[in-house]
């Protein structure tokens, strides 16, 4: 069910999703979150359609707010609000509000979306595109208990992860951070098969692809090795190659789907690595909604710091053993398995451990 509303308020939104439910014949609300999508025109189709796809595992009110262009000097002294309200099925599992701003109003899109929040429910903001170099800072990032940005759709993704580092504040997370899930996961599964020392690592991938990037941050901060950055033709993450006291271990997917993961001493596996839609990254991000230190680290290693160590004149440091614990798994603890005990993402790298 639809219902288009022109030159409106939140007040009359509120009412319009009321009457909604009552239509259909849902009167209660079962929503764990409200999501607010904040992208242009342009992309609010695609952003749309993956939140409506996670919602079926997250059950949420979604809002999405498009900043409408004014062309006029006329048409930026004027402020109106649309809005089209969905729900049932044409709004996934929950509820969908597209908010259109026009005028002075796009500068309080946050006045707009606060009364349309659902009440003791936490708030995750995303921008698909266009995201602001400190969200926690943006008025509806400020809302928000998480802040989801994606520097893969940046125009310098490189240069905007070190804007992010800088700006970084706990509840930031990242589309190109989740998209290394799985390579994390399995890179830290095969350093558990095997009792060795890794001296260097090089991380194969596209130009301009900032998850190449962050794989290898995130495996100089934990290893305190070497990390070569190499470019392919993609797609995306392509290899990664580990040089150990025991011989190579490498994850190599060069199709984008299926990868082969090589062991010395052991078989050869194919293992499966696609690349993921949207829909699913989000919908790993809104299972936890506290914030991801393990990220953090990775993110405050440095770009720089990866690219200095990569060059052939930097000598290298002393090989430092590796295991399976310097490695991170994927797996995110909750603060109070993380005050049990002390987790490899809490820590600082270390000089010496031994693998099992």
């Amino acid at each position: 069910m639809k219902i288009d509303l022109t030159d409106t308020t939140a007040s009359k939104v509120n009412k319009a999703l009321v009457k909604g439910r009552r239509a259909i014949g849902t009167p209660a609300v079962g929503m764990v979150l409200t999501l607010v999508i904040v992208t242009d025109e342009e992309n609010a189709y695609d952003a749309l359609k993956a939140a409506n796809d996670a919602s079926r595992e997250h059950p949420s009110r979604t809002l999405v707010v498009v900043k409408r262009v004014s062309r006029s000097p006329r048409d930026r002294t004027t402020s109106r609000l649309d809005a089209e309200v969905r729900v049932g099925a044409d709004a996934g599992s929950g509820e969908t509000i597209v908010l259109r701003l026009y005028g002075e109003v796009v500068d309080h899109a946050d006045s707009v979306v606060l009364p349309l929040l659902l009440p003791d429910a936490p708030v995750v903001v995303w921008w698909p595109v266009n995201a602001p170099l400190d969200p926690a800072k943006d008025p509806l990032g400020a809302l928000a208990q998480r802040r989801v940005t994606d520097t893969y759709a940046a125009e310098q993704p490189v240069r905007e992860l070190a804007a992010r580092a800088d700006a970084y504040t706990p509840g930031d997370t990242d589309l190109s951070w989740t998209r290394i899930t799985p390579w994390r996961s399995m890179l830290a599964a095969a350093l558990d098969q095997v009792t060795c020392e890794v001296d260097a690592v090089e991380v194969e991938g596209e130009e301009f692809n900032p998850s190449c990037e962050l794989l290898a941050m995130w495996l100089a901060d934990r290893l305190d090795v070497p990390v070569k950055r190499s470019l392919s033709s993609g797609p995306g993450l392509t290899a990664v190659r580990m040089r150990t006291s025991t011989g190579p271990i490498t994850l190599d997917r060069a199709d984008g789907t299926l990868a082969t993961l090589s062991i010395q001493g052991q078989p050869d596996r194919a293992v499966a690595l696609k690349r993921r839609e949207t829909a699913e990254l989000m919908a790993e991000e809104l299972r936890r909604l506290d914030p991801d230190d393990t990220y953090a680290s990775a993110l405050r290693y440095g770009v720089e710091r990866l690219t200095a160590s990569t060059a052939p004149e930097t000598p290298s440091p002393a090989p430092a053993p590796a295991s399976a614990l310097a490695l991170e798994p994927a797996k995110r603890e909750t603060p109070a398995e993380s005050s049990d005990r002390a987790t490899p993402a809490l820590m600082p790298p270390v000089k010496k451990a031994t693998a099992k």
